[in-house]
């Protein structure tokens, strides 16, 4: 038997890492595809060190993270200027499991078990500023020091102190509803559904969160919001409203999914029938809090939704 070379015996050691390199960058990016690319980016830097630039290096998955930060920095910056051409609100791209799929060895599938990760926590981290957002979630999520984490940025300890204090501050303000287990949140799912179905629009109303919001995210590809919509009232009359474009039944092909970890709807693209219009496939996300639908996150851009893991229908 051959003795492994001191690059195989590396790519096995960074193996061990990349499963939480993939869970990093998709916090810090919200894309699947952007999360593999900076693995893949950060295994070929460490490749192309020497072994002087390897010897130095105290705590591999430490200096990866750091890495992978400032990558994901880069890629931040280049979307936030893509974004001003893009239709409409953004949401992170949905990592949908089937409930009671067997265990995946996807990273990420087993990585949005994490509170972090859910939806509506991953939308309050996509309102901070790409400074922001590596800082914060380094330092908070990944425990990285300032002196790596400003390595990252390029700027001094103390800057990037501040940067993650003030992206900590905005999350604490935000105050995204926490993830309730999944016996909790399933009736309320229940309950919304069943007086969507009815179109009930008191009973739609009472399901809804005083605060509750409503985020689409089309690109201008599909029927869904354009802007944020803020209140019981509004969300309900959207909803209803647009429910009523399709044909009679059609949210009863929706079946029950896990996005990112909490309860949501997985509906597939249906035809339109006898004067109602075609139907998108769609992923919607729900956050509840006191016992009411304080986020609903419909995400109906098919770029986001081409590697997502569908139910059997």
């Amino acid at each position: 038997m051959s003795t492994p070379t001191a690059l195989e015996e590396l790519a096995a050691e960074f193996a061990v890492h990349r499963p939480h390199l993939i869970r990093a960058a998709y916090r810090l990016t919200g894309t699947r595809a952007d999360a593999e690319d900076a693995a893949q980016e950060a295994w070929l830097r460490l490749s192309g060190l020497d072994d002087a630039g390897r010897a130095g290096i105290r705590d591999l998955r430490g200096w990866l993270t750091a890495v992978v930060g400032r990558i994901c920095l880069d890629r931040l910056r280049s979307a936030a200027v893509q974004r001003e051409k893009y239709v409409g609100e953004w949401l992170p791209e949905p990592i949908v499991t089937p409930i009671g799929a067997p265990a995946s060895e996807d990273p990420l599938e087993a990585a949005v078990r994490d509170d972090g990760l859910r939806m509506a926590a991953m939308v309050v981290l996509d309102r901070l500023t790409p400074e922001q957002r590596v800082a914060f979630v380094l330092h908070d999520a990944f425990a990285v020091p300032f002196a790596e984490i400003a390595g990252a940025l390029g700027c001094s300890p103390a800057a990037a102190r501040q940067h993650a204090s003030r992206g900590r501050r905005a999350v604490e303000d935000s105050d995204p509803p926490a993830r309730l287990e999944l016996a909790q949140q399933q009736p309320v799912l229940e309950k919304f559904v069943v007086a969507l179905l009815a179109g009930d629009i008191r009973a739609v109303t009472e399901l809804l969160h005083p605060d509750v919001v409503m985020i689409g995210d089309s690109n201008g590809r599909s029927r869904t919001s354009r802007r944020m919509i803020v209140g019981p009232d509004k969300v309900a009359r959207f909803v209803l409203g647009v429910l009523a474009k399709y044909a009679p039944g059609t949210m009863e092909n929706g079946r029950p999914v896990l996005v990112n970890g909490d309860l949501g709807l997985w509906l597939p693209q249906l035809p339109a029938v006898d004067g109602y219009l075609a139907l998108d496939e769609r992923v919607q996300t729900f956050s509840v809090r006191d016992g009411r639908i304080a986020g609903v996150y419909d995400q109906v851009n098919p770029e986001k939704l081409t590697r997502i893991t569908r139910p059997e229908q």
